[in-house]
């Protein structure tokens, strides 16, 4: 699958800024900023093989899990801090947001939107969706906690975070008509107010 979440995390990241990639996977997105911004930065992922996959990719790597906290970095050790598809998968996303603002300056998001038109059918139809931004079934997903684009924006609110850019995407273009309906996947940066 195509990240076009990537493309615009990238839009928003400046040359030579410091970067800590939450759940980064195999490293994929810090590594292209790396080659392409100058970012300096460090990758957290908790699985064995894309710890390797990353270390591959060349990227500092440190294995922890998100929700045991960021303890081992400062305040405001990091220009940004990214949390790209994996939030739904949290079981404390306000704490781990808290925290993404404590060590960076800025914090980006991104999420599959639960309010998308065909996974709000899907529901309709008496069943858990499945698509590109949600391809597990109920049984066997990592998702324990899905949000619409309006409740992320409250958890924001709520942990004192201001939005400053919010884009609602599907299938790579922007959705500017009802993007909560209309949208796959959310991207938003934000700063601690």
């Amino acid at each position: 699958m195509q990240r076009y979440d990537f493309e615009l995390i990238a839009s928003w990241i400046p040359e030579r800024s410091r970067v800590l990639d939450l759940g980064c996977g195999d490293g994929v997105l810090l590594a292209g900023l790396a080659a392409t911004h100058g970012v300096k930065g460090y990758g957290i992922e908790i699985d064995d093989a894309n710890l390797l996959a990353s270390v591959k990719n060349g990227i500092n790597v440190v294995q922890s899990d998100i929700e045991e906290g960021l303890a081992s970095f400062g305040d405001g050790a990091f220009d940004f801090v990214i949390l790209s598809q994996t939030l739904q998968a949290m079981r404390d996303a306000e704490r781990v947001l808290n925290e993404m603002l404590r060590v960076g300056r800025e914090g980006i998001v991104t999420f599959p939107n639960f309010g998308y038109w065909r996974h709000r059918l899907d529901i309709l139809q008496g069943h858990m969706p499945v698509s590109k931004t949600l391809p597990h079934d109920w049984w066997n997903t990592p998702n324990i906690h899905l949000c619409t684009v309006k409740d992320f924006e409250s958890l924001c609110a709520k942990v004192g975070a201001e939005i400053l850019d919010e884009r609602v995407i599907h299938d790579g273009k922007t959705v500017r008509v009802l993007p909560n309906l209309r949208g796959s996947l959310g991207v938003f940066r934000f700063r601690r107010r």
